[in-house]
């Protein structure tokens, strides 16, 4: 054998060796490491896990806690507003104490430290109270802050492990009313309580939970399964006013150790997981054929349900580049899809008096941002115009990038014409009101008429009577006798034409017209027709208008019909109450925040009972029996129509209280006829 042959194989022969015992032994390594790392990440998830159930408990006493106190504050309320007193005081501090079973006892506390009530009856009312020294200085304090503070509990043994003796804690909950301190209301709690009644028996099975004051000292202890191990430790604090107070919790858990016969048992998992990785395999082999077949059968289902839509869908890329159209949409717009797929706009589809609107939204999708809602006209391939109704949202692809804009297309033909049908019977539904309101003040219109009738006749009379004289006298006439009579005749002339011009102007019909309106030019329109009706119920008419009110941006009829149906029925709740009570009111404010002009109506009348208020706006219903219930339907439906909203609340002084609010107009000038 050649020398240089020899030393070859001496050379290669060790790392021939080298290779398979550092893979051996990097296996080896492997495997003992694979068990402690186990070990390390089942010991955090461990710790984490106490550290979550921690929170989690510490969230559950704090929430009780609060809900104590708010009911503390509730009831500290109550006694301020002398609404609580005696027995009732009593009853409420018992209910408080059966439904949170952590509190002992309440009491309430004067300024100069006698019991005024207690929950249990003991101490008796104007007996000192029993409190040491940090709760009298804790209750100085929630006095001077006017806020609810704790006091500091204080552990009657120090030793880490021994059971602690009772300790209680108090809360303190000052009374105003007003600007006087009325006392406080003193809640006593057992810190072993908050634990027993607080801590979820499962978590305490698992885990010592230990109270512990500022010193570390033990407040509270619950160990169910036994002491902590002293592993799995967490310490929180419980956020109180006034108390520092820790949850300690100590899992009664011992570390994890490492499994038993390392070598034996890794092989064994080994090799049943290169098994399982055949298996696996085979099973992923069959899936897949299965997931291909089942996505063949979700393709020609999506594409069946596609073709059978009646919405219509449109995608685009992000250049407005149409890529996919469904038949539906092709049979809005009236082209078939080869015409519509790839093409780049100007869209054919798209009417020329709306182009801007269209070139405005291809700008929006080319700067990457689009109306996810609008509503616009399409022209078919016929020039018929059709009204459209467009959702659009972003297409992402499997890797969450968007590649374009997917949007549903709704004709809206069908639903144009019935809001143009609503509309139409809705102006004529409010028209037959005002004929109707008017049908039901005829005799009092009649009545008010044959007044300045009457006065017109007997001063016409008087004038005639006087130039008789003059003739039969031969006398001339004298202007200065007649002038009063003619002028007083004049003037009931005028009255009588102001009372038909209100009701022609009222009854008449016309389009909805949205003009600035002041709220005392639309009062003077229909002042005429409310004090026609106040005067037969003998009802006092008063308005309250501030100085720059700004106009309202309604149409006017509309808005008078409100009022007046506001304002009658408000006549009629007060038919049946004292005279002296007998007052209307109506009253306007701007709201400068919201940018409104409210408007209230307001009687002193009988109210609305709780089961009619729930129907009140309901069509048809009325508590009239010869009413038609349209009223404050039409009402609420014309507040609407403006952007406003129609409630009622009850007058605290008796009756009811009508309110709606209209948007203010931008130009706050008002027109000259409404000044």
């Amino acid at each position: 054998m050649p020398p240089t042959l020899a030393r070859r194989l001496q050379f290669s022969t060790p790392l021939r060796w080298l290779l398979p015992v550092v893979l051996l032994l990097f296996f080896l390594a492997i495997l003992i490491w694979l068990p402690w790392q186990a070990r390390q990440m089942e010991s955090n998830e461990r710790q984490e896990q106490l550290i979550a159930d921690t929170l989690w408990v510490e969230q559950t006493i704090r929430f009780q806690l609060g809900r104590d106190e708010d009911s503390l504050r509730g009831l500290a309320g109550e006694i301020a507003a002398g609404q609580l007193s005696g027995e009732r005081l009593r009853e409420r501090m018992a209910r408080l104490l059966k439904n949170g079973h952590e509190l002992q006892k309440i009491v309430w506390i004067d300024p100069q430290g006698r019991v005024q009530a207690a929950s249990d009856g003991e101490p008796a009312p104007g007996a000192p109270a029993a409190l040491s020294e940090a709760s009298r200085t804790t209750a100085d304090q929630a006095r001077r802050t006017r806020n609810g503070r704790y006091v500091q509990p204080e552990a009657q043994t120090a030793a880490p492990r021994a059971a602690p003796a009772a300790v209680m804690m108090d809360y303190h909950q000052p009374i105003y009313r007003g600007e006087t301190y009325l006392g406080s209301l003193v809640a006593t709690y057992q810190t072993a309580d908050l634990l027993e009644e607080m801590v979820p028996w499962w978590f305490a099975q698992d885990n010592q939970v230990t109270l512990i004051d500022r010193d570390d000292k033990v407040l509270a202890r619950r160990a169910a399964a036994g002491p902590g191990h002293g592993v799995y430790t967490h310490k929180r604090a419980l956020d109180l006013p006034g108390a520092t107070i820790t949850l300690v919790t100590d899992s009664v858990k011992s570390a994890p150790k490492l499994l038993p016969n390392l070598l034996v048992g890794s092989v064994i998992v080994l090799s049943l997981g290169l098994l399982w990785s055949l298996l696996a395999l085979w099973g992923h082999i069959s899936r897949r054929l299965a997931a291909e077949g089942a996505l063949r059968q979700q393709m020609s289902f999506r594409t069946a349900m596609e073709n059978s839509l009646v919405t219509g869908l449109r995608a685009r890329d992000l250049e407005g580049r149409v890529t996919y159209v469904n038949p539906a949409f092709c049979q809005i717009v009236g082209y078939p899809p080869e015409e519509l797929v790839g093409k780049l706009p100007p869209m054919p589809y798209w009417a020329p008096e709306a182009m801007a609107e269209y070139q405005q939204r291809f700008a929006g999708v080319l700067a990457g941002t689009i109306t996810p809602q609008f509503e616009t006209i399409f022209q078919r391939a016929d020039g018929e115009r059709v009204p459209v109704l467009i959702f659009e949202a972003p297409l992402v692809d499997k890797d969450g990038r968007q590649t374009g804009w997917m949007g549903s297309i709704l004709d809206i033909s069908d639903r144009k014409r019935i809001e143009e049908l609503n509309r139409q019977q809705q102006e004529k539904l409010q028209a037959s009101a005002r004929l109707a309101t008017m049908g039901e003040i005829s005799s009092m219109l009649a009545h008010e008429l044959n007044q300045p009738l009457a006065a017109i006749s007997s001063y016409t009379t008087g004038a005639l009577n006087v130039l008789a004289r003059a003739e039969q006298s031969g006398a001339a006439v004298d202007g200065a006798m007649l002038r009063p009579a003619l002028e007083q005749a004049g003037a009931q002339a005028q009255r009588a034409g102001q009372i038909i011009r209100s009701v022609h102007e009222f009854v008449k019909k016309r389009e909805p017209e949205r003009q600035a309106v002041a709220i005392a030019g639309l009062l003077d329109g229909i002042r005429a027709l409310i004090e026609l009706q106040a005067r037969q119920y003998y009802v006092a008419f008063q308005t309250s208008l501030p100085a720059g009110l700004p106009p309202v941006l309604a149409d006017r009829m509309l808005i008078e019909q409100v009022l007046l149906n506001l304002t009658r029925n408000a006549i009629e709740a007060m038919a049946h109450i004292p005279p002296q009570r007998r007052v209307l009111s109506v009253l306007a404010e701007y709201d400068a925040g919201a940018g409104q002009v409210v408007v209230s109506v307001i009687d002193q009348g009988h109210g609305i009972p709780r089961e009619v208020a729930e129907r009140l706006f309901s069509p048809f219903f009325s508590t009239k029996a010869e009413g038609m219930g349209m009223g404050l339907n039409i009402c609420r439906t014309a507040i609407e129509f403006h952007g406003g909203t129609l409630n009622h609340r009850a007058n605290p002084n008796g009756g009811t209280i009508f309110t709606f609010a209209l948007p203010a107009a931008p130009d706050r000038t008002a027109p000259e006829g409404d000044k």
